[in-house]
């Protein structure tokens, strides 16, 4: 087990949190945001005296990757780097999207078959999403998709599909599968990325410091064929 400090800065959630052996040792969360820029450097001051006062050895710091807004991956991903830097340990770059299924795996009852789908809100009825299985399998890659009462249909008519994240909401009246289910107030936040982390470590799946840049939306749409667009 490894002690890690994990930075969310996604959407406008902001927030830190230091895992040990598997479990949240502290957590520092502003839900009112965005305000990245002033509270992020004072969490993470927070969260390393923590660290510091109880004589534990940092092993990594974890960063959530995108996608998500441009600015709060800038800053998220930035203070991350500087800690690598500064106190000689690796990073790891975990996906937005996955982050937001941990709690829905850790606190939902879901049948076997389920299919989780998170999701990013955008412009119009436009979000950006994922599927994964239970065991967190990606049975369809991160897309823009534009949604209508068709969306989805190959998963839903097979399986029960659980839709989540701030893009989830305004699908509601479009989605009316009987297989589609909806689960309010799922947000990013850095105390569920402990169980990704821990399994990043285990793998030595670390990013390469000078060269990690986050998944900006901005620069996932521009690679998306026009009609997504």
């Amino acid at each position: 087990m490894s002690c890690i400090l994990n930075i969310e800065t996604s959407t406008s959630v902001c927030s830190v949190a230091v895992s040990q052996d598997g479990q949240t040792v502290f957590v520092k969360e502003d839900l009112t945001g965005p305000s990245h820029a002033v509270s992020l450097g004072v969490f993470v001051d927070e969260a390393l005296s923590f660290i510091n006062s109880h004589a534990i050895p940092l092993d990594a710091v974890a960063v959530s990757c995108g996608p998500g807004s441009y600015t709060g991956l800038r800053i998220g991903v930035s203070m991350a780097k500087g800690i690598c830097y500064g106190s000689n340990v690796p990073l790891i770059g975990i996906p937005t999207l996955k982050i937001l299924c941990v709690p829905v795996l850790l606190y939902h009852d879901l049948p076997e078959d389920a299919l989780l789908c998170p999701m990013l809100d955008a412009r119009r009825m436009e979000v950006y999403a994922s599927i994964y299985d239970r065991a967190l399998n990606v049975k369809r890659e991160t897309a823009a998709d534009i949604i209508d009462e068709n969306s989805y249909l190959d998963f839903l008519d097979k399986y029960p599909v659980y839709f989540f994240g701030n893009g989830s909401a305004k699908c509601k009246g479009k989605i009316m599968h009987p297989n589609a289910h909806f689960i309010e107030d799922i947000y990013p936040l850095a105390k569920m990325m402990f169980p990704l982390a821990e399994k990043a470590v285990a793998c030595k799946d670390y990013k390469d410091v000078a060269y990690f840049e986050p998944f900006y939306l901005k620069e996932f749409v521009a690679s998306q064929p026009k009609k997504l667009l």
